[in-house]
């Protein structure tokens, strides 16, 4: 490609609303330009960048045995009524309708669409399993678009989608993909770990998220450095202890405690520790209605110890709310409690309670005895939390237990690049997506679902590589393995060269334009391409290139002219062996 013939153009300055190092360095290079809010134009130097992730992406889900189909990314509305999430997705899934006021959805993920075409395929166990994918547009209207690429409205997903007889079947194609997860960031030179995760709108029971660790990102990630446990914060275990299982049981009984609404009031009153107390906090969950598109709203309780927090994540799981917020004080007295000197037990109303199992066979707890300036002494779990359930719903942090070693565990932020499900039978039972065994009897098909973002791919390497003078982006993803920088007053030699190396079969950004060598250096640090050759009138007069590797360009070699070439394609075998390293 010729530079005095490329589209986009580079900047001096990136926009302020450019707040990561990586979104900056995309735009002033040329590779993308904002149309709206988390809506992007894909420039030629970008979309070269793209298409070669996605290449990537299919070679190695091809290898596992995908199929590739490419589905609409409008879909009718009746296929997301039937698994209840036409409902239960508040404002980030965008309807519509046509002119025949058809209900419409655009696509946030393609689980339902994909369901209906295994209802058209698959009828026996000979069809399965199978594994298609595709690599498609989804649109998810968030409402805080951010750091370009990294969290927008429109994106593009790889979404590949297995199909098994059992959850054997699944396993294998789970285990298969996560491998393969593992083999496509590394040939993209993009660092990763696998958490455990919260399946979220997903559903199924089993689910990873491949996390790129930087402070750009807003997942919070749980890591034990001795035995390797890794988790996301929504869904992190930790060892709680137990405090006070072995105490004798007592009555309850109550206890003054006035102007002591937080837990170290409570325990420099009564001279207790916080372990030794359990507190109760307030959400209000949002629930379908009665009707379609109409929402309900019941209180949950949450009672935990008092030296813990809760994990709203978790809590939205075990209460099965579509969405929650913080109640109110008046919600909490309509239910019998009282606000600041409050607990489940004794309380009227209809609420939800959560009993977080730190407090599991706990006895002689300080809790709130539901009037103002009282609290309970010798509260026992569950004798006294009645009606409630009990799980986790603890928040985990830097310096809890680990729960398999026992070490403590520190905490990482991360941007989640790739993700996989076991979704299990959950729409196959929606859809009546079912199959003949070899016995003639009808089984449902057990599914999978599997994501990797490719702009946000982008993304993140351009936040791992780049320096204060661009991109310097590996090679398997740069939009040109080389950058060939011509510094002659007449072309002729240099356009000789960049016919050469084309003919060979290497990817070459051809700087011919007429500008100072300034300007063509600047640019060429900021694009990034992996290896640079300068080409002037005195090295041409002694017969040699100029080159040098962006990510060292303090290190120059000179390369004889008739060598050049064979030379070339050297650099670029050994920077794609380096990444396989």
């Amino acid at each position: 490609m010729r530079m005095s013939r490329m589209f986009s153009r580079t900047l001096h300055e990136a926009p302020a609303s450019c707040e990561t190092i990586g979104y900056k360095m995309l735009v002033r290079a040329g590779f993308i330009k904002q149309l709206g809010a988390g809506i992007f134009d894909i420039l030629p130097l970008g979309l070269r960048s793209i298409r070669k992730i996605e290449n990537i992406l299919r070679e190695e889900i091809n290898a596992i045995g995908g199929q590739e189909v490419q589905l609409p990314v409008v879909n009718p509305a009746d296929i997301w009524r039937k698994t209840g999430r036409y409902d239960s997705i508040g404002s980030e899934m965008t309807r519509l309708q046509d002119r025949n006021d058809r209900d419409l959805v655009l696509a946030m993920t393609h689980e339902e669409a994909m369901t209906e075409l295994g209802l058209f395929e698959i009828d026996s166990y000979k069809k399965l399993p199978q594994l298609v994918y595709q690599i498609q547009t989804k649109w998810r209207d968030d409402p805080r678009p951010r750091a370009g690429l990294i969290r927008v409205r429109e994106f593009t997903m790889k979404d590949s989608y297995s199909f098994d007889k059992d959850y054997e079947g699944l396993k294998k194609q789970y285990d298969a993909h996560y491998d393969a997860y593992f083999r496509i960031f590394k040939r993209m030179g993009l660092p990763c770990i696998a958490v455990a995760s919260d399946s979220g709108m997903m559903g199924g029971k089993v689910a990873h998220e491949y996390m790129y660790l930087s402070d750009i990102g807003e997942d919070t990630i749980i890591i034990c450095e001795k035995c390797g446990y890794t988790a996301n914060k929504q869904v992190a275990k930790f060892d709680k202890g137990k405090v006070g299982t072995d105490a004798i049981e007592k009555n309850l009984e109550t206890v003054s405690t006035p102007d002591t609404k937080t837990i170290d009031d409570l325990c420099a009153l009564l001279k207790i520790k916080p372990d030794e107390t359990a507190k109760a906090v307030f959400f209000t969950g949002i629930y379908p209605g009665d009707n379609e598109g109409e929402k309900k709203e019941k209180l949950i309780v949450c009672m935990i110890r008092g030296d813990l927090d809760v994990e709203e994540n978790k809590v939205q799981n075990a209460a099965k709310a579509l969405d929650m917020r913080i109640a109110t004080e008046d919600e909490i007295r309509k239910c019998g409690m009282e606000p600041g000197f409050a607990s489940i037990i004794g309380a009227k109303g209809e609420f939800i309670a959560l009993v977080d199992d730190s407090l599991e066979g706990m006895k002689n707890l300080c809790t709130g005895a539901n009037k103002k300036d009282l609290h309970y002494l010798h509260a026992s779990a569950p004798r006294d939390f009645t009606n409630a359930t009990i799980t986790d719903i603890a928040a985990c942090k830097s310096g809890c237990k680990c729960p398999k070693c026992g070490e403590n565990l520190i905490s990482s932020r991360g941007v989640e690049i790739g993700n996989i499900f076991q979704l299990g039978t959950r729409y196959s039972d929606s859809f009546g997506l079912y199959y003949q065994d070899e016995n003639g009897e009808k089984k449902s098909v057990v599914m999978g679902s599997y994501g990797i973002g490719v702009g946000r791919s982008l993304a993140c390497l351009a936040q791992e590589y780049s320096d204060d003078k661009g991109l310097k982006l590996p090679i398997s993803v740069a939009p040109y393995q080389v950058q060939l920088i011509s510094l002659l007053k007449d072309n002729a030699h240099a356009d000789k060269i960049y016919d050469e190396l084309v003919a060979a079969g290497i990817e070459v950004l051809y700087d011919d334009r007429n500008e100072n060598a300034g300007v063509k250096f600047f640019d060429s640090e900021l694009i990034g391409c992996p290896i640079i050759l300068k080409i002037g009138n005195k090295s041409l007069k002694n017969g040699v290139c100029e080159v040098s590797l962006r990510k060292s360009l303090d290190k120059q070699e000179e390369i004889p002219l008739d060598k050049l070439t064979q030379a070339v394609r050297i650099l670029v075998s050994q920077c794609f062996e380096a990444l396989s390293k």
